[in-house]
């Protein structure tokens, strides 16, 4: 279970043994609708923050998922406050059923991590890559800088990463998670391979997203 979830999973089994206490001593029908309603609501807590291990691919230049779910955007775009270049972007939409917690899509040295308040709309909408509350990281990788975002959605309501600039991360480390239901974006230089298409399913730091090309510019 990723450990941002323990304090959930601790809350929510306390409240059930306390609810289950007083429906056994007082026999109450209600209470004990309730004792079963929050062993419901325990569950799903543990279900949502469970955190599997993932086979991380081997490979020169490959481009990883930064979260689970559903590829829900393949599209170039530009950011002049980024690059004076074009990118490819590849979003990824988290249900509330998906594995939420996030992974480094490259290996390389962290170069900026920026947080940014902002709406809440529907993770799908194609505008919660500009206006929701969002998380953006840079990371340079064999010359190349890619840039990944973590993105609040509907329901989410707290980006939580743990990354700093000057970092050296690997391919598929774990960096944070997003609660509850999100999108993550990924941009990639123009010249990178795509491996994925829309509505593919993809697995954080296991899903090749793409191939850098690794020759001189």
């Amino acid at each position: 279970m990723a450990s941002d979830g323990i304090p959930f999973v601790a809350a929510a089994g306390i409240i059930l043994i306390a609810l289950g206490f007083a429906a056994s001593i007082t026999g109450n029908g209600f209470l004990w609708g309730l004792t079963y309603t929050e062993a419901l609501l325990l569950i799903f807590i543990v279900f949502f923050f469970r955190d599997p291990d993932r086979i991380i691919p081997n490979g020169d230049n490959l481009v990883l998922s930064v979260g689970d779910g559903k590829v829900v955007v393949i599209k170039e775009v530009n950011f002049p406050e980024l690059s004076e270049e074009n990118f490819i972007q590849v979003s990824v939409f988290l249900s509330v059923f998906n594995v939420h917690v996030n992974r480094v899509p490259v290996s390389g040295t962290i170069h900026e991590v920026k947080y940014f308040p902002g709406k809440f709309l529907a993770a799908w909408n194609e505008k919660a890559s500009l206006d929701n509350e969002q998380s953006l990281i840079s990371v340079d990788t064999g010359g190349k800088r890619i840039y990944f975002k973590q993105i609040a959605g509907l329901i989410a309501r707290r980006i939580v990463y743990d990354l700093k600039p000057g970092q050296t991360v690997e391919a598929g480390d774990r960096f944070g998670l997003i609660r509850f239901g999100s999108r993550v974006d990924i941009l990639l230089p123009l010249d990178a391979e795509i491996s994925v298409k829309l509505g593919d399913a993809v697995k954080g730091g296991e899903t090749v997203i793409g191939v850098l090309n690794n020759e001189a510019d």
